[in-house]
C-alpha cells in the first residue's frame, strides 16, 4: 500500500473535515506558515476540583513556612556557634560548624522560595494562553503631557523647591543612612592586625618533615632533593592548622654551596640547605615543582618561576617579588631549627605591606 509523504498533493475528500477546512485555508492563502493558533486549553485538577487547590495551597504554604523557619535557624546559628568550632561530618571531613550550619538554613531558606513560588504559578495561577497585540510603547502626547503636570503640581505643592532646609536635610539623611551598612563590615571579624606580617617560626623553632613528622636532620636532605617542613608544635588535629600553615609552609631543598650566587642566601643557609616559604608571592598558590639542574622552582597555578640558588628571585611569570627565606641552623642534637621569622611576610603582596 502506498503512502503520501508530507509534501505531495493530498485530495481534500481524503482529509478530516477540521483539516480539510485548514488545508483548504493554507492553499488559499499561500502561505505554507500560517498561523496554527492557540491549543485548547486543557484544565488541571486544581481548576476543577477545590479540595485540590486547597491541597496545593496548603503545601505552597508549608514551603514558605519551612523557608522562615530555615532564616530564623540562620539568625540562631550566626550567634550560637563559635567561629573557630570545627567538627567532624561525614563525608565532609572536618568543618567549621557555623559555616556549615550557615550554607544550610540559607540554601534551605532560599531553596524553599524558590520551590513554593514554582509550584504556586504551576498549580494555582492562571496558565491559560493570552495573545496580546503589540503595542506602541510611547505614551500619546495627551498623556505624557498630564503625567508632567501632575508631577509639576506635586512638586510645586511639596514646597521641595522653596522649603530649602527641609530639602538639604533630606539629602543629608539620605546619604547618611547607607553608613550604618557600612558599619556592619565590622561584624565580619576582627581586624587583622599584624596577624599576615608573622608567622610560626621562632628561634629555636624545629622544622619537622611534613611527611613524616620527625624533625629534619642535615644528613635527612640529600643534594638535588626538595622536602617540605611545618614550624615543629604545628599539628594536623590543631584548630589553626589551616590558618597557620598557609602562612609558615616551608619548602627546603639542598644545593651545592658554589652553586648558590647569592651572599645572604648562603649566611642563611647551613652547608648548603635552603629554606623557602612554601606560597608563591603571586597569588598565594603552593609552590612544588623542582628542577635539580636549574635549581628553578615552578607554581604550577601560574607558572610563576622562582631560581634557588640566587636569592629565590622572579624569573618568570606573574610573581611580584622573590619568595621569603628562613634563616636556619643546626641545634645542639644534631636537629634543623630555624634563627627567627621570616624577615618580611609571606605570599602575596597587600596594600598594607611596607615592602
Amino acid at each position: 500500500m502506498s503512502q503520501t509523504g508530507s509534501h505531495e498533493n493530498v485530495s481534500d475528500e481524503n482529509l478530516p473535515s477540521e483539516q480539510a477546512e485548514a488545508h483548504g485555508a493554507v492553499e488559499k492563502a499561500g502561505d505554507p506558515f500560517a498561523d496554527p493558533g492557540l491549543p485548547p486549553h486543557e484544565h488541571r485538577i486544581q481548576d476543577i476540583d477545590e479540595r485540590a487547590a486547597k491541597r496545593s495551597e496548603r503545601t505552597v504554604a508549608l514551603m514558605f513556612t519551612v523557608s522562615m523557619l530555615a532564616t530564623v535557624a540562620f539568625i540562631a546559628s550566626y550567634v550560637a556557634f563559635p567561629i573557630d568550632k570545627i567538627v567532624y561530618v561525614w563525608p565532609l571531613g572536618r568543618v567549621s560548624i557555623l559555616n556549615l550550619s550557615l550554607g544550610l538554613t540559607l540554601g534551605i531558606a532560599l531553596f524553599f522560595i524558590g520551590a513554593g513560588a514554582v509550584h504556586w504559578a504551576r498549580t494555582l495561577m492562571s496558565d491559560e494562553e493570552m495573545v496580546d497585540e503589540r503595542h506602541t510603547v510611547a505614551a500619546d502626547p495627551e498623556t505624557e503631557a498630564k503625567v508632567k503636570a501632575d508631577f509639576l503640581q506635586g512638586a510645586k505643592e511639596s514646597g521641595f523647591g522653596r522649603r530649602k532646609l527641609i530639602r538639604n536635610t533630606m539629602f543629608g539623611a539620605v546619604a547618611l543612612v547607607p553608613l550604618s551598612g557600612v558599619v556592619l563590615l565590622r561584624d565580619l571579624g576582627p581586624m587583622p592586625g599584624d596577624k599576615l606580617t608573622h608567622t610560626l617560626w621562632r628561634k629555636g623553632k624545629l622544622l619537622v618533615n611534613e611527611n613524616t613528622n620527625e624533625p629534619l636532620r642535615p644528613e635527612d636532605v640529600s643534594v638535588g632533593s626538595l622536602t617540605f617542613a611545618r614550624p615543629e608544635g604545628l599539628e594536623h588535629d590543631n584548630e589553626e592548622f589551616n590558618n597557620e600553615i598557609a602562612k609558615a609552609a616551608l619548602m627546603i631543598v639542598r644545593l651545592e654551596p658554589g652553586d648558590i650566587k647569592d651572599k645572604k642566601e648562603l649566611d642563611w643557609s647551613h652547608e648548603g640547605i635552603v629554606a623557602y616559604s612554601k606560597i608563591c608571592t603571586h597569588v598565594g598558590c603552593p609552590v612544588s615543582l623542582y628542577e635539580q639542574q636549574t635549581h628553578h622552582v615552578l607554581c604550577p597555578c601560574h607558572q610563576s618561576t622562582f631560581d634557588l640558588s640566587d636569592g629565590a628571585r622572579v624569573i618568570f611569570g606573574p610573581a611580584g617579588h622573590p619568595l621569603p627565606q628562613l634563616k636556619i641552623s643546626v641545634n645542639k642534637d644534631g636537629y634543623l631549627e630555624a634563627l627567627g621569622d621570616f624577615e618580611e611576610p609571606v605570599g602575596p603582596a597587600y596594600w598594607e605591606r611596607k615592602r
